[in-house]
């Protein structure tokens, strides 16, 4: 072990009280189990972080073989659970779990956090635990998916299957296993966190909230705490950790928790280490799933259960402004090589109209006409249903996306210019909003009385009501978005809406669902390594399904709401819950 490892996790160790657990037997040699091998390495290669270097073990249990992949359990903080001696003793857990048949064969991988060496001898080093830890996204999550797991996969056979990986950690460690759970499910479904730090260092106290908001994932987790565990400048650890477990059962997770009398140590942790082993690796390899019957996420009131994102086209530059006609077809621009797609009931993908001038938000008129902010001409272009005769009617401004309300007025915004823009019926384009940083998104609500812009890039979207005369009042900056982690900016961009008045926001978190008074609901993430969605557009024959423009590609997902297309008849949606 490295000099620095003693003060990983310094400051994480207060004893509050004088509460005894007794060693667990699966904690001590057992004549007769076979034992694993335990080796220590270090890691100094990291472009993730860059001028770290870190102590790291790799167990190896005595039954792992090169025919078949082993499972995988992570642990930060790796030095505080191999200690054969004090603490959670976690080989020799592994040795006796695995020789009784409780868990899988499964390679130990302990990583201590990183720290840069000091530049000079009366300088400090730089010790990375919390920005490493507690820090939000899925930088750590990188880091051991691309860096660290490939180097131990080197020498040893590891599954990539989720369902065969676990992560785990204690305090600062906790939050980051859970973290990178969260972030990757693809890559980790089980989640052990004692005495988690689930409070406002670096973000981590939003996470129940997104809990709540967010699609479930296939993710096992297994809580604990102390009710006398720290309450700092940075939160109530105890309380954090309560709320978590409500976030998670109000959202059906497979959770257990155990709850103690003790401070911020690891006491409990290692009296009950092998149960949560145990539990976490129960029924293997049955893989884990999510629970939507146990689950009071809002999105089962939108989603098809057993539906999910599936992708519909791909190979192109940039996609963006789905559209829609009366049928339901979809249509879709690819910026970069300044075409528009359509793509037929059928599923057959064809050619719209080629040289767009590298159309954008895309709208159908209530005259049948396919609408188009032409970015690259500085033009509104519309195009008949079989992508010729092109018109112009608005141009000299940099038009980026449109909705045109039943009787054919257009509204469009003009990002550089930091103008929204009106086109009445036989009129020429006129100013509604000459002062709109940012602006992008722009949609009609589904009774075409208000107007929403999204102030790209920021969190906000703005909304008008609109007057009789096609002309915008009262502006607010009215729903408030969720930020992803690390960043200042939503990048919102396009916008939708269904016939019960609920707003479709299209971010880098995913979709975002906000409710008439301007609260978000609902996050749908797309999937895992896919481009965060540009624009959003309800179709189908039944205009039930959901579709994404996302970089290079299209998805869609069914769902049980009804989207509202503004050139058709007007729909007063519900009244909502204020």
């Amino acid at each position: 072990m490295n000099k620095w490892a003693i003060l990983l996790i310094a400051g994480t160790c207060a004893d509050t009280t004088a509460e005894e657990y007794p060693t667990p037997p699966e904690a001590n040699r057992a004549d007769g189990v076979p034992r694993g091998k335990l080796t220590q390495h270090v890691f100094k290669d990291s472009d993730i972080f860059p001028g770290t270097e870190r102590d790291y073990w790799v167990y190896v249990p005595a039954q792992y073989t090169e025919t078949e992949p082993a499972c995988l359990m992570v642990f930060q903080d790796g030095h505080a659970y191999i200690n054969p001696k004090r603490g959670t003793r976690a080989p020799t857990v592994f040795d006796n779990l695995i020789h009784a048949g409780e868990m899988p064969v499964t390679i130990g991988l302990f990583v201590n956090p990183g720290v840069i060496p000091a530049a000079n001898e009366h300088a400090q080093p730089r010790f990375n635990r919390s920005y490493e830890y507690d820090g939000m996204g899925d930088r750590y999550a990188r880091f051991l998916i691309q860096e660290l797991i490939p180097r131990v996969g080197a020498s040893y056979r590891i599954s990539d299957q989720p369902n065969d990986r676990g992560i785990g950690g204690a305090s600062s460690g906790a939050i980051c296993a859970f973290n990178v759970a969260w972030n990757r499910p693809d890559a980790f479904r089980r989640v052990f966190s004692t005495i988690g730090t689930f409070v406002g260092l670096r973000g981590g106290d939003e996470i129940h909230t997104l809990i709540r908001k967010t699609e479930p994932k296939p993710l096992r987790i297994f809580l604990q705490d102390g009710k006398n565990d720290l309450n700092i400048y940075g939160g109530d650890w105890w309380m954090a950790n309560q709320t978590m477990l409500r976030a998670l059962e109000w959202s059906g997770y497979e959770v257990r928790h155990v709850w103690g009398e003790e401070g911020h140590n690891r006491k409990q942790e290692a009296a009950i280490f092998p149960e949560a082993m145990r539990w976490l690796w129960k029924d293997w390899p049955k893989a884990v799933q999510t629970h939507p019957e146990n689950s009071q996420n809002k999105l089962n009131q939108f989603m098809v259960e057993g539906e999910d994102w599936e992708k519909v086209s791909e190979g192109y530059g940039f996609t963006e402004g789905p559209a829609v006609n009366a049928a339901g077809e979809l249509y879709f621009s690819d910026i970069p090589n300044s075409r528009i797609h359509k793509i037929d009931a059928a599923g057959e993908v064809s050619v719209f109209a080629e040289d767009t001038g590298k159309a954008n938000g895309l709208m159908f008129g209530p005259d049948g006409r396919l609408y188009t902010c032409a970015g690259g001409k500085q033009q509104v272009i519309s195009y008949d249903p079989a992508g010729g005769n092109p018109q112009v009617h608005a141009e000299g401004m940099s038009s980026n996306d449109l909705s045109i309300r039943q009787d054919g007025t257009i509204y469009f915004t003009d990002p550089r210019g930091k103008k929204v823009w009106m086109i009445p019926p036989g009129g020429d384009a006129r100013v509604v909003d000459g002062n709109m940083p940012g602006c992008n998104g722009v949609v009609l609500n589904a009774d075409q009385t208000l107007l929403f812009v999204t102030e790209f890039p920021g969190r906000m979207v703005s909304s008008y009501q609109v007057q009789p005369d096609g002309a915008l009042r009262y502006k607010q900056s009215y729903y408030h978005l969720h930020l992803p982690p690390r960043e200042g900016k939503g990048y919102l961009d396009g916008l939708t809406v269904d016939r019960d008045g609920w707003l479709y926001v299209a971010t880098k978190l995913g979709v975002q669902i906000c409710d008439q008074p301007g609260r978000v609901n609902a996050i749908i993430p797309m999937p895992v390594g896919v481009h965060h969605p540009s624009n959003l557009v309800f179709g189908g024959a039944d205009f039930k399904t959901l579709y994404a423009t996302c970089g290079e590609a299209v998805y869609k997902r069914k769902t049980r709401m009804t989207g509202a297309i503004s050139w058709k008849t007007p729909a007063k949606p519900p009244r909502p819950r204020l």
